[in-house]
C-alpha cells in the first residue's frame, strides 16, 4: 500500500533532467555549430547586415553572391564563409549539358575565393576554417567508380605505357586543389586552430585520392600532402605511419595502386629531412618498406623515386648500404631482364657510395649475383653490367 501511495508521487528526476538538457555544450561543439549555421547561409539573431552576407536567394538554388570588393572588411570573412557554402553544392560534370549556368557560376565563386585566399588580407576564423575543409571534403573525397580503376597495374612494366582515365570534373577539381593549397599555404592560417580540421581523418582520405588513375590530380596532391607535413608538424608520425601503410599494402597484398611514384617522391623530401643518427622508427621503414618494393611486377613505375629513396637513406647513414645490398639481392630478378638492367643501375649507384668495410660484409653474394648477371641469356643485362663502372671493381679489386 505503502509503494503504491509513493509511485503516485512526483519524481525528482524530471528537474535533474531539464537541468541536464540546459547545460551548455562545448566550446568546441558550440563552434562547429556556429560554423555549420554560417556555411549555410543561416544566421539566428543576427543583424540586419547579414541580409547582404547571406542573401536569401541561396535558399532557393545556387547563385552569385556579392563580391568582396563590395563589403566592408568587417563583413568578409563572413562573405567568405558564404561563397565556400556555396561551393558545396555538386554537379554531375559527365554530362556537359546539365547545370551549365549553375556549374559556370560555382566555378566564378571558386576563383574569386582563391584570389581572396591568395591576397592575404586577414586571418581565418575558426567557422571559416570548418567551412573550408567540409567544402572541400565534399567536392573531393570521393570513391573512384571500377571503371577508373587501373586492374592492369599488377601486369607489369606495360603500365607504363597505358593511357590513364582522366576524370571529366578535373577542371573544376583543379579549382579546388589550388584553393585548398593557397589555404594551407597561407600566413593568415592558424595551424593551432587548422589541425583540429585537419586531422588523421582528413588526411586518410586525402592518401585515398591517390589512387586515382589521373595524373595530374596525383600531382596536385603530392603538393598539397607535402605542404601539410611541413606545416602541421603534429601530423607528422600519422602522416608516416600511413604512407607505411599503403606500402604494406601494395606490397603483400593487392600490388594495385596508382599513385606509389608519387608517395614515393613525397617521402624522399621527408627522408632529407631526417636528423642524424637516423631513428630506429626510419631504419625499419627502409628495411619493412623501401626493400620489399623491389618485389612488386610493376616496379618500374616508381622505380626512380625508390632508388632516390633508399639513396638518401645510404648518404644520410653509410653503415646501412651493406643492409641495403642484401635486400635488393633478396629480391633480386631470375626471369625479368628489364628488372635486372634497372637493378644494376641502383648497384652502381649504392657502389659509389659504400665504404669498403661495408663492401666486403657483402662481397661474395655480390659478386655471384654479377656473375649470373655476366652468363645470362639476353644480352641487355651483360651488356648493361659492361657499360656501367661496376667492372672497375673487379679491377680494382
Amino acid at each position: 500500500m505503502l509503494r503504491q501511495i509513493l509511485s503516485k508521487l512526483p519524481r525528482k528526476s524530471s528537474k535533474t533532467d531539464s537541468a541536464e538538457s540546459a547545460r551548455p555544450e562545448s566550446p568546441v561543439t558550440q563552434q562547429i555549430s556556429n560554423g555549420s549555421s554560417a556555411g549555410l547561409g543561416k544566421s539566428s539573431n543576427g543583424p540586419k547586415r547579414t541580409s547582404v552576407v547571406f542573401p536569401a536567394s541561396v535558399v532557393a538554388g545556387i547563385e552569385p553572391l556579392v563580391p568582396f570588393k563590395d563589403v566592408p572588411n568587417a563583413e568578409k570573412m563572413n562573405l567568405f564563409v558564404s561563397k565556400v557554402s556555396l561551393c558545396c553544392v555538386t554537379f554531375d560534370f559527365s554530362d556537359s549539358s546539365k547545370n551549365t549556368l549553375e556549374k559556370d557560376v560555382k566555378r566564378q565563386t571558386l576563383l574569386e575565393l582563391v584570389d581572396f585566399v591568395a591576397a592575404g588580407s586577414m586571418r581565418f576564423s575558426e567557422p571559416a576554417i570548418l567551412a573550408m575543409c567540409r567544402m572541400c571534403a565534399v567536392n573531393l573525397f570521393r570513391v573512384f567508380p571500377p571503371n577508373c580503376r587501373s586492374n592492369s597495374s599488377s601486369i607489369g612494366e606495360n603500365d607504363e605505357n597505358d593511357d590513364p582515365m582522366f576524370d571529366p570534373a578535373w577542371p573544376h577539381l583543379q579549382i579546388v586543389y589550388d584553393l585548398l593549397l593557397r589555404f594551407i599555404n597561407s600566413t593568415c592560417l592558424d595551424a593551432k586552430v587548422a589541425k583540429k580540421y585537419i586531422d588523421h581523418s582528413f588526411i586518410l582520405r586525402l592518401l585515398d585520392l591517390f589512387d586515382t588513375e589521373d595524373p595530374r590530380e596525383r600531382e596536385c596532391l603530392k603538393t598539397i600532402l607535402h605542404r601539410v607535413y611541413g606545416k602541421f608538424m603534429v601530423h607528422r608520425p600519422f602522416i608516416r605511419k600511413s604512407l607505411s601503410n599503403i606500402f604494406y599494402r601494395f606490397v603483400f597484398e593487392t600490388e594495385k595502386h596508382n599513385g606509389i611514384a608519387e608517395l614515393l617522391e613525397i617521402f624522399g623530401s621527408i627522408i632529407s629531412g631526417f636528423a642524424m643518427p637516423l631513428k630506429e622508427e626510419h631504419k625499419i621503414f627502409l628495411w619493412r618498406v623501401l626493400i620489399p618494393l623491389h618485389k612488386p611486377k610493376s616496379v618500374g613505375v616508381y622505380f626512380q623515386q625508390l632508388s632516390y629513396c633508399v639513396i638518401q637513406f645510404i648518404e644520410k647513414e653509410p653503415r646501412l648500404a651493406s643492409m641495403v645490398m642484401k635486400g635488393i639481392l633478396k629480391y633480386w630478378p631470375i626471369t625479368n631482364s628489364q628488372k635486372e638492367v634497372m637493378f644494376l643501375g641502383e648497384l652502381e649507384e649504392i657502389l659509389e657510395a659504400i665504404s669498403m668495410v661495408e663492401f666486403q660484409k657483402i662481397m661474395v653474394p655480390l659478386f655471384w649475383r654479377i656473375g649470373c648477371c655476366i652468363n645470362s641469356f639476353h644480352f641487355q643485362v651483360p651488356t648493361t653490367f659492361l657499360s656501367f663502372s661496376l667492372i672497375y671493381w673487379f679491377f680494382f679489386l
